[in-house]
């Protein structure tokens, strides 16, 4: 490994891990003490807002981990082709195999439909509040899980650099303090959340999101507290080191009260079981509790599916079109459905024809998805040939950097050349705003 890639590396691992340093500030040295608390940011604890920036509107991110299978995902059921290369793995066309196991028609014209368990899915597509992005992919494309994710995640084929988001907060910042900072669910923040001037906050369950110091000792718990009840020393300077972890020590337990509160309360929806249905609900809480958040972060794996795809995916898209679904009629409930856009991509797809263990393998392109009241409804971008293959994979047709651009521009109002390090056609993800 060259170096550069080497300290990058290093330093993304450290700043991934930053809250979890943070809430072990009684047993580290100082100098790490300040470090990870420089990564915990609160939510919202700067109050002046950006000229332009449109505060009000929200993205969400889902993130199918392990590469989504999109060919039965978005099924191209008008093609014999996918079914020679799918003997047993192949989804029926509409009506061929019963209600339950055939595709549901999107496109009868171009024979394209969605895999049965996408019903919840299918109903936001018909209500106009739906769209699939197809063949969305890049030029020489990598069939490595981590290498392929870190290239969406940096928007840079050489998976190098900081996040395409935290690029955004960097660009909306200006060098100033942000006014919020994107929220991921997980034990880690995601790659695409890391900037150079701003860090997310991560969490597994908002009732992990706490200062843990009484739950080691109760002796840990008195100094923590002693913080968020004590203004700084007036010969402290306020921007000393004091100063600076009294600040950081309250607002990241203000935050940790917002979120904690914020989630108690029971959605105005049912929610399905899963785990994406839980990070939606609680993303949908905070959404709710009008936190000044922008930008959150979903995941689900588990579509690596090598062997025995059928039962496996099956259950995995269920839970995806069923906890979309959930969520956008929770926003809905709420009023929010003009504020949210959601995006839903994996880091590649499988290869077209089948393997001898009833699976698929590492592919390339495959579908994206959207929904909000803003989106432009209906199939977008053009199916990838099923014979104009590249080494047995599809060949992408619309590069992944233009959706990032249609999103960054039309719904963040950001400046996208300068976030992602290039100019690239802006795909049309976005219909109507208000």
């Amino acid at each position: 490994m060259h170096e550069p890639n080497e300290n990058a590396y290093t330093r993304r691992l450290f700043l991934q891990q930053g809250l979890t340093l943070a809430s072990m500030v009684t047993t580290v040295p100082w100098f790490v003490q300040n470090s990870a608390h420089a990564m915990m940011l609160p939510l919202g604890s700067q109050t002046a807002s950006q000229a332009g920036v449109p505060e009000d509107r929200i993205l969400v991110v889902v993130q199918l981990g392990g590469g989504n299978d999109g060919l039965n995902t978005v099924v191209p059921f008008g093609d014999s082709r996918y079914y020679n290369a799918r003997p047993t793995l192949g989804i029926a066309a509409p009506g061929r195999a019963g209600n339950n196991l055939s595709a549901l028609a999107l496109d009868e014209t171009s024979g394209i439909g969605l895999h049965p368990s996408m019903s919840g899915f299918k109903e936001l597509y018909d209500d106009g509040v739906a769209s699939i992005v197809q063949g969305v992919g890049y030029p020489n494309p990598n069939r490595s899980h981590f290498t392929s994710m870190d290239i969406w995640h940096t928007a840079n084929t050489d998976a190098a650099g900081t996040g395409w988001l935290g690029r955004y907060y960097d660009a909306q910042c200006n060098g100033s303090p942000a006014n919020d900072h994107a929220v991921a669910i997980g034990r880690t923040a995601p790659l695409a959340l890391i900037g150079d001037q701003t860090k997310p906050v991560s969490f597994e369950s908002a009732d992990l999101f706490r200062w843990i110091g009484a739950d080691l000792h109760d002796d840990l718990d008195d100094p923590y507290q002693r913080l968020n009840r004590t203004a700084p020393p007036k010969d402290v300077d306020d921007d000393g080191q004091m100063a600076f972890l009294m600040r950081t020590a309250l607002d990241a337990q203000v935050s940790s009260d917002q979120i904690r509160e914020a989630v108690s309360k029971r959605p105005l929806v049912p929610y399905p079981g899963g785990n994406l249905s839980q990070q939606l609900q609680t993303v949908g809480a905070m959404i709710r509790a009008e936190l000044p958040t922008r930008v959150y972060y979903v995941t689900l794996g588990g579509f690596d599916t090598h062997a025995g795809q059928a039962n496996q995916h099956a259950q995995l898209l269920r839970q995806l079109g069923d906890s979309l679904n959930s969520f956008y009629k929770d926003l809905k409930a709420q009023g929010n459905t003009d504020r949210v856009l959601t995006m839903v991509f994996s880091e590649f797809g499988r290869r077209v024809s089948q393997n001898a263990s009833g699976g698929t393998d590492h592919g390339t392109a495959a579908p994206m998805y959207f929904i909000g009241d803003m989106v432009k409804p209906g199939l977008l971008g053009q199916h990838p040939s099923l014979t104009d293959l590249d080494q047995g994979d599809l060949k992408f047709t619309v590069d992944f950097r233009s959706i990032y651009t249609g999103v960054l521009t039309d719904w963040m109002n950001s400046p996208a050349q300068k976030i992602l390090g290039g100019q690239f056609r802006k795909a049309q993800i976005i219909g109507a705003t208000t």
